[in-house]
């Protein structure tokens, strides 16, 4: 599966590949023929990827959990926005950014305290 995603998000423990920057035409090279799922959360970056893109992509506020082979074709802006600012496409095009390709090549093995409540208590109380 390919997702697109508005930051460099490790969902799961495991090995990464992040590629990039890469241009906006191996962006669309890469997608091309494959089955996208958006995670993009905000309507302007969905705008704006779609007009990088040149194909539709929605705006849908959903959780991602990579698989071994799965990959993300990554839309990175290259600032720190304050808290809570949600910007329009026209706004974001004024903002440096960058494209990125993650891929999880493989799952790793959580710890094995894999739960709070398994773990050392060191000065908690």
């Amino acid at each position: 599966m390919v997702y697109l995603l508005n930051a460099p998000v490790l969902t799961a423990y495991g090995t990464y590949q992040f590629l990039g920057p890469i241009s906006s035409f191996e962006a669309r090279k890469r997608l091309d023929g494959q089955v996208v799922s958006s995670a993009i959360g905000h309507e302007g970056t969905a705008s704006l990827l779609s007009k990088i893109l040149e194909r539709s992509v929605q705006m849908k506020r959903i959780s991602v959990q990579l698989h071994p082979g799965d990959s993300a074709l990554v839309f990175r802006l290259l600032e720190r926005l304050p808290e809570g600012v949600i910007l329009s496409t026209e706004e974001l095009e004024t903002i440096p950014y960058e494209l990125g390709w993650l891929q999880l090549i493989s799952q790793g093995n959580r710890s094995p305290h894999n739960n709070f409540e398994d773990m050392p208590r060191r000065g908690l109380k």
